[in-house]
């Protein structure tokens, strides 16, 4: 069926096809994120939003567009989420999807009917600035984490990453969305197709000499010989025994092969070493048939302090080194439910955690073996670009994740997760080891490109990487969220010049009250003279 402009008009009158269309509008940016990773996609993925939301009739409209296509966003980015969490995913989307509203008004403020070039150019700072405002927010481990992040799109892009090293992922993020902004103007406002033309090439210019400027990580030759072991899926009610039994087993396939770590994936060992000596004693074993310190995952209730916790601990010949990091940022309702007392009944419609875990309270830099200094993270820590930028400052050679995913087998999750520590090793010029129980296990140099091949879902298996090391401080490590800083100065500065119009209006309204009006001439008789009262 082909739709006339005319008809299409009708339809976006019809609340319900506008609702729609917004809804739908907003999870087409989920294509350019693994699976799919149809990167080029991310440059033009919020054109048709933009286009719905500058053509709403009135800023409540405009709004509700916004909200309406953030919940289409964040349903899209987190579908993976529905089997464990129900109609819950659906509210969350809901929720957070609000945060696109002021967004949807900043869009018809300066996009709407046919803006000059001055406003145009205008968008082209604010809406990205009011994009990177609402990713931050979200990105509060509370309401779910950076998990989708515009920017991570691009993480197999090698000029993106040479950005990220610059400004992180924000950055990316920022010029994408500028990037739909000046193709939505050279889309639909005829008048600004010359300023909309001449932003995308000032954007890629930009880009360009931020790229040949930015540095690289400088590497010296020097490698580590990492090897992660991926036991695959094991179910069942001894499954935590039989997957220690599997590890146990793929890690002694190492011995001979000269690796300087060996690590294992998140939860992968379900007792605490101490109340179980003999699982100690086989992990030292371990370590000393192949030569390395063994870094596992231990999801348990700890001996010497009340909770659960998941922790990273690190064995080497004699049992555990005492090198301990504990899991400081939890993901919501899988490994706590905020406010349970108001939120506990998650626990019933899904799989939520019916015990909060414990949280960590510091970050560690370990040594291993001949002095290689490594910085942990646990699961959706690597989501965090703060984390490990300070990993790196605290002098980590290597940035290692411990994951699990085998909750979301068969979903983009696992992809997605193993594509987010290109990112973090870009921003910080550090490799980034991604080792997970089930899949996808993963390598990436300082740069963020790929070391060797991924262990896929579908593997169980071990596997040696060559992984280079660098040395130097990226733009990026040094300075953190400087776009985030300057987008909030770009809000503000609006907020100002809004304001400061507002004042003069109103002066304006009260000089033009203060003027008296003129008097009417006094009435006169047939005769001419004046009409005297009382007469």
């Amino acid at each position: 069926m082909n739709l006339s402009a005319t008809d299409l008009r009708r339809r976006l009158d019809s609340r319900w096809w506008r609702d729609a269309t917004a809804v739908l509008a907003g999870a087409l940016p989920m294509l350019s994120f693994p699976a799919p990773s149809l990167w080029w996609f991310a440059y033009v993925a919020l054109v048709p939003w933009i286009l719905l939301v500058r053509s709403a009739p009135t800023g409540r409209r405009a709004a509700r567009d916004g909200w309406l296509g953030g919940l289409g966003f964040m349903l899209a980015v987190h579908h993976w989420l529905l089997p464990s969490l129900h109609v819950f995913t659906l509210l969350i989307a809901a929720l957070l999807g609000a945060l696109w509203a002021p967004w949807g008004l900043l869009v018809r403020r300066f996009l709407a009917g046919a803006p000059s070039p001055g406003r145009l150019a205008a968008a082209l700072f604010v809406l990205p600035s009011g994009w990177l405002m609402v990713e931050l927010v979200r990105s509060w481990e509370g309401l779910g984490g950076p998990w989708g992040l515009l920017g991570s799109s691009q993480w197999d892009v090698a000029p993106a990453l040479r950005l990220a090293s610059v400004g992180g992922v924000w950055l990316l993020s920022f010029l994408l969305v500028a990037v739909n902004v000046a193709v939505a103007a050279l889309v639909a406002v005829r008048s600004s197709r010359v300023p909309a033309l001449a932003a995308l090439l000032a954007t890629a210019a930009a880009g360009s000499a931020v790229w040949v400027w930015s540095p690289r990580p400088q590497e010296d030759g020097e490698r580590a010989r990492i090897a992660l072991v991926q036991p695959g899926v094991i179910d069942g009610a001894d499954a935590p025994e039989k997957r220690f039994a599997r590890e146990e087993a793929l890690t002694r396939e190492l011995a001979g092969q000269d690796v300087d770590l060996v690590v294992w994936g998140e939860s992968s060992v379900g007792f605490d070493l101490a109340d179980r000596p003999d699982l100690a004693d086989r992990l030292a074993a371990l370590s000393r048939e192949v030569g390395a310190d063994v870094m596992v995952n231990v999801d348990a209730r700890r001996s010497d302090r009340p909770g659960i916790y998941k922790s990273s601990v690190l064995v080497g010949p004699q049992g555990p080194t005492g090198d301990r990091y504990d899991k400081m940022r939890l993901v919501p309702f899988g490994e706590y439910v905020p406010a349970r007392a108001l939120l506990g009944w998650a626990t019933s419609v899904g799989k939520a955690a019916g015990e909060d875990r414990m949280r960590g309270t510091e970050q560690v830099v370990m040594k291993v073996g001949g002095g290689l200094r490594v910085g942990p993270m646990v699961c959706f820590e690597s989501a965090f670009p703060d984390i490990s930028r300070h990993l790196a400052r605290d002098g980590a050679q290597v940035l290692l994740a411990q994951s699990s995913t085998s909750s979301f087998q068969g979903s983009w999750a696992p992809a997605q997760h193993a594509s987010l520590a290109a990112l973090r090793a870009a921003e910080t010029g550090r490799p980034m080891v991604h080792a997970t129980l089930t899949g996808v296990s993963a390598v990436y140099g300082p740069g963020g490109e790929r070391v060797g091949s991924w262990l896929g879902t579908g593997a169980s298996a071990s596997a040696v990487y060559d992984v280079p090391l660098a040395h130097g401080v990226t733009p990026y490590a040094r300075f953190g969220e400087w776009p985030v800083h300057a987008a909030l100065l770009v809000l503000v500065a609006l907020g100002a010049a809004e304001a400061v119009r507002s004042l003069r209006r109103g002066r304006l309204r009260r000089a033009d009250r203060s003027v008296p009006s003129p008097h009417a001439p006094p009435a006169r008789t047939a005769h001419g003279s004046p009409v005297r009262p009382g007469r």
